[in-house]
Parts: structure tokens; C-alpha cells; sequence
């Protein structure tokens, strides 16, 4: 908890004054029993109304006070916990963004969501009832057992008996809180992975009439969850049944001991009824004690969540400068016998993998499902090291760059189209935040969506659903392809970019990119695709099968002969059927 409560510190002040406040309407609760006491001793029993009139003026100008404190002190805890809150949410978001994609895999990320959602709600819920009550409530106890004593030590004796008990018991139940509540959190996480996965393939389970399924399984789930919380609240709500019995049992002591003293002479009735008043302000802080408990518990298991985000030192991006600062000249890419594997798997993914790319040139790297091409594109862009080997752009590794210098050269467009809410005109300059409309229009116009776009009622200003939903497969990947031409990179990287483009959409993609002068390394299945390109690199098993052009590859590798022999057969199936 140390480590997320120290985004408290710039916020000393307004909970300086908080602590102030709240001490101040505490004093004036602990005092009104005094004058309580004093007006019924002094004024009510002796019938004299100037005394009653005093400090009856007293006491209301002291509610007044506490009235003033209480609603100031609200004003500067809520400034307080709000500011840490947002503080400690842009802490986590920042983090996270520094993420490695090895240390992503480590949590999902729903586990992330909840961390910045529910998890921070906890913790600031609870530095604004510290700042409010929860500080207030022991101090109200304390406070009322010494001023009781000053009243009369005697009966408050009786009152003494209950609080090492009750504090015993109270932190044996903070203890098991928050085992509980750590996991209703996890619970939690469940429930949002869930949701998640079947808001994102909401139209593949419509299509395949899932629907039932996936509610029984968001019930089950969701009756983790519900089971889990009732427990952790079960075990909650023992606590204030029992410190209400006890400090009850200890009232009536009080009441049957002090009736005696007042009958032998040895206490006043104002006395026994301050002693009455504070033994019940004791009573209503305890019973705040049950849910105090509750949210401690639930910030403590949050905030340790919420640690093992904050204190990743191992596995992540930093984007200081290695090297001297310089712009990609050329763009010109090697592979030095380069192996890698993923943390979770034990055979590497890629092996021994060695080429050269010279600047400008277009690869087309082909392969089966699984042989590696999309991992080998991510070396380049170092969202992973490589376990061996190295990766070299104009004869620099990239680990000598900084993030910042290699991505700004390197156009991404990934296997799967992501698209943000917002514009199409803000999704391509989200490429580049300060390019012109004429530069957004000629990206547009290279990766053959411009036309799209402007049969659009509002143009480049149409809104895009959340990842795209309005728009066709093919147009959300051509939008991709234009939001990394946008950038003007000097290498570009496209994976499996026009799986969903017609034939002749996508020639005039592959004409129009002939005019870049960047390094582009394209995965494909495509023999059509591949014959474009100046090299082809063939994986399989994470292997080179093949390194050349196509019609070298044709005499020299049996498994591209395969696959070009497969896909002719499958183009003139297709061509007869378009005859019929």
C-alpha cells in the first residue's frame, strides 16, 4: 500500500486542513456532553434558567461551529481523494503504456481494467473516509472513554472492560477482509473478461446463435462473483451485531451502577448522563467500525493489485536515447541468425533466421499459420528482443535506437484493423497528429479508399464505430494502410493487410505503394502478392525454407511450388465458376 499512497503527498495541505476540520467537530462533539450535564446539574435540578440560557446558547454555537467544520472539511477530503485518484489512475495508465508485450501477456486485460476503474475507486474512497469518519470514529471512542473519565472514573470503568476485546476482534476480522475481498476483485476480473470477449464478437455469436451459451457462462461467472462477495459481507456483518452487544451490556452496567451512586450520593444525574451520552457516541462509532473494516479490507487488497502494475521495473519500453540521435537515412533491414521464443512456449518461434532487406526493396514473407512471419515483423518494431541473434536497421542493432527515433521511421499496419472512435479524418491523423488534409486526402487516395470515403454523406468527418463496426473489412484495412502512409516512413511493415481486398483493388494498392520510397517487408499468402515483391522470404517451422524471387523459388523450394501450384488451381476454379 506504500507504494500507491505516496501519490498522496502532493496533497498535504488540503489534508492538513481536512484533519483540522474533522478534529474540530470531534472536539465540539466531545465537549457538548460537558454542557449536557452541566445544564441539568447547575440549571435544570436548581431551576435556574440564566444557566440554562448560557450554555444552552453555548452549545448551539458550538453545533454551529462543528456544522461549519464538517461541511469544510467534506470540501477539502473530496479535493484530496479526487486529485490522488486521478493522480494514481494516470500513474497506472502511463505504466501500462511502458508495457513490453512480454510483460502484457503476464496481465489480462481486464485484470488492467478493473485495476483503473474498481480498484481505484477503492483507495479513494477510503482517503476521503479517513479524511471524514474513518479517522473520526477511533479518535470518538478514545476521546469519549477519556473524557468519561474526567466526568467519573468510576463508572467509566465500566466502559473500559469492552475495548481491548473489541479491538482484538476487530483486527482479527481486517485480517480475513482482506483475503475475502482480494477475491471478489479477482472475481471481478472474471466477470470483466467475460464481458469483454463477448461485446468484441458480439456478431460471431449472433452468427452462430451462441447467445445462450454465453449468457450461462457470463451467469457463471457472475455467481462466482455474487458468491465470493457474499461471503466476504457474511463475515462483515458479524462484526456489528457483536460490538453493539457488547457495548450495550457495558451501557446497562452503567446505568445499574450509576443509579446506585446517585441514590448514595456520590454521582449527579448530569453526570450519569454524560457518562450515558459518551458510552452511546462510542456505540455509533463502533457500528461505523463494520463498514470502516469493510473498505479497508477492500482498499488494502485493491491497492496490492494495484502495486504489482505500479512496481514492474523488468519488462519495460524506455524510450531514453542509446545512441546519437540521427534519421533513418535508408531503412535497410538484416536478420543475424536471430532466434526467439515467447516466455510461455519452450520451442523457439524462430530460428536461426538470417536475410537482408536493402532500402527501398519490397519482401513478401510467406508461410503457414503459426511459421512465424508476424513475430519476425514485431522484432523490427521490438515490441519483443530477440532471445539470439540480432536485428540491424542500417547496420545499427535496434536496441541502439531509442523507441521513439525507431517507431517514428517504421509504418505498421497489423493483421487485425484497429480503428478508434472518432472521424475518419482522426483515425488517418492519428498516423500523424499534425498532417494536413491534403496529406490525409493522397494517403487516402494510395491505399484506394479516398473514393470510399467521400460517397460517405460527411466525408472524412463520418464518425467510425468503436473499432470500426461500421465499416466493411476492407475499408477499415485500407483506412490502416493510409493511417501508416500518412507518416511517410522509411520502412514499412504490413501484415496480411489485403487479405479482404478484391483483386483489382488491390493492384492498384500494390501500383500506387510501387511509387514509396520506403523498405517494405509484406506478409502474405499470396502467390499473386508475392511475385510483386523484389525478394520472397518462405518460413516454415519457424525456419528459412526459401529465400529469392519467385521464379527462383519456383525451381529450387518443393513447399512454394506447392503453394503456387494450389493457388493456380484454386484461381482457375474460381475463373471457370465466373464463366458458368
Amino acid at each position: 500500500m506504500k507504494t500507491v499512497f505516496s501519490y498522496v503527498k502532493p496533497y498535504k495541505w488540503p489534508i492538513a486542513v481536512a484533519l483540522f476540520l474533522m478534529l474540530t467537530e470531534l472536539a465540539v462533539e466531545l465537549v457538548q456532553p460537558l454542557l449536557i450535564a452541566k445544564i441539568i446539574d447547575d440549571g435544570i435540578l436548581k431551576q435556574d434558567q440564566s444557566v440554562i440560557w448560557v450554555w444552552g446558547s453555548v452549545m448551539m454555537g458550538m453545533a454551529f461551529l462543528a456544522f461549519l467544520s464538517g461541511a469544510t472539511n467534506s470540501f477539502f477530503a473530496s479535493h484530496a481523494a479526487q486529485s490522488f485518484a486521478f493522480d494514481l489512475r494516470s500513474a497506472l495508465f502511463k505504466q501500462v503504456q511502458q508495457f513490453t508485450m512480454a510483460t502484457f501477456t503476464r496481465f489480462p486485460s481486464s485484470g488492467l481494467i478493473t485495476r483503473l476503474t474498481s480498484d481505484v475507486t477503492m483507495v479513494q474512497n477510503v482517503l476521503f473516509m479517513s479524511l471524514r469518519i474513518m479517522l473520526r470514529a477511533p479518535l470518538l471512542v478514545l476521546g469519549s472513554l477519556i473524557m468519561a473519565f474526567i466526568v467519573n472514573a468510576y463508572l467509566a470503568m465500566f466502559l473500559v472492560v469492552a475495548v481491548p476485546f473489541l479491538i482484538i476482534f476487530l483486527y482479527i476480522m481486517v485480517r480475513k477482509g482482506v483475503t475475502y475481498f482480494a477475491r471478489v476483485q479477482v472475481s471481478l476480473d472474471r466477470v470483466n473478461r467475460v464481458l469483454q470477449e463477448n461485446l468484441q464478437a458480439v456478431r460471431l455469436i449472433k452468427a452462430y446463435l451462441r447467445g445462450k451459451y454465453e449468457s450461462s457462462r457470463f451467469e457463471q461467472v457472475s455467481g462466482l462473483l455474487k458468491m465470493d462477495t457474499v461471503k466476504a459481507l457474511r463475515m462483515m456483518e458479524i462484526i456489528l451485531p457483536l460490538l453493539l452487544f457488547v457495548m450495550n451490556v457495558s451501557l446497562l452496567a452503567v446505568l445499574w451502577f450509576g443509579a446506585d451512586r446517585i441514590q448514595t450520593n456520590d454521582a449527579q444525574i448530569g453526570e450519569l448522563v454524560a457518562i450515558v451520552n459518551y458510552a452511546m457516541r462510542m456505540t455509533g462509532a463502533f457500528s461505523m467500525f463494520a463498514f470502516i473494516i469493510m473498505a479497508v479490507a477492500r482498499a488494502k487488497a485493491s491497492a496490492e493489485r494495484m502495486e504489482e502494475v505500479l512496481l514492474v521495473n523488468e519488462g519495460l519500453e524506455r524510450n531514453e536515447q542509446t545512441g546519437e540521435m540521427r534519421k533513418l537515412a535508408n531503412g535497410e533491414i538484416t536478420f543475424k541468425n536471430v532466434s526467439f521464443n515467447y516466455l510461455n512456449t519452450k520451442e523457439p518461434v524462430l530460428k536461426d533466421i538470417s536475410f537482408s532487406v536493402k532500402s527501398g526493396e519490397k519482401l513478401a514473407i510467406m508461410g503457414a499459420t503459426g511459421s512465424g512471419k508476424s513475430t519476425l515483423l514485431q522484432l523490427i518494431t521490438r515490441f519483443f528482443d530477440v532471445t539470439s541473434g540480432s536485428v540491424e536497421i542500417d547496420g545499427k542493432d535496434v536496441k541502439d535506437w531509442s523507441l521513439d527515433q525507431l517507431r517514428q521511421t517504421i509504418g505498421l499496419v497489423p493483421q487485425q484493423s484497429l480503428l478508434f472512435s472518432g472521424s475518419i479524418y482522426q483515425n488517418l491523423a492519428w498516423g500523424k497528429i499534425e498532417a494536413s488534409i491534403e496529406e490525409l486526402e493522397q494517403a487516402a487516395k494510395q491505399a484506394q479508399i479516398h473514393t470510399s470515403v467521400e460517397q460517405f454523406t460527411k466525408g472524412y468527418e463520418t464518425r467510425v464505430g468503436q473499432k470500426g463496426v461500421n465499416l466493411s473489412g476492407g475499408q477499415k484495412q485500407r483506412l490502416s494502410i493510409a493511417r501508416a502512409l500518412v507518416r511517410k516512413p522509411e520502412i514499412l511493415l504490413l501484415d496480411d493487410s489485403t487479405s479482404a481486398l478484391d483483386v483489382k483493388t488491390e493492384t492498384a494498392l500494390w501500383e500506387a505503394l510501387e511509387k514509396e520510397d520506403a523498405t517494405m517487408l509484406v506478409v502474405t499468402q499470396k502467390i499473386r502478392t508475392a511475385k510483386g515483391a523484389d525478394r520472397i522470404l518462405l518460413l516454415d517451422n519457424g525456419r528459412i525454407s526459401g529465400y529469392g524471387t519467385h521464379e527462383e523459388l519456383l525451381r529450387s523450394s518443393k513447399l512454394y511450388r506447392e503453394i503456387a501450384e494450389s493457388q493456380q488451381e484454386l484461381e482457375v476454379s474460381e475463373n471457370a465458376q465466373h464463366t458458368l
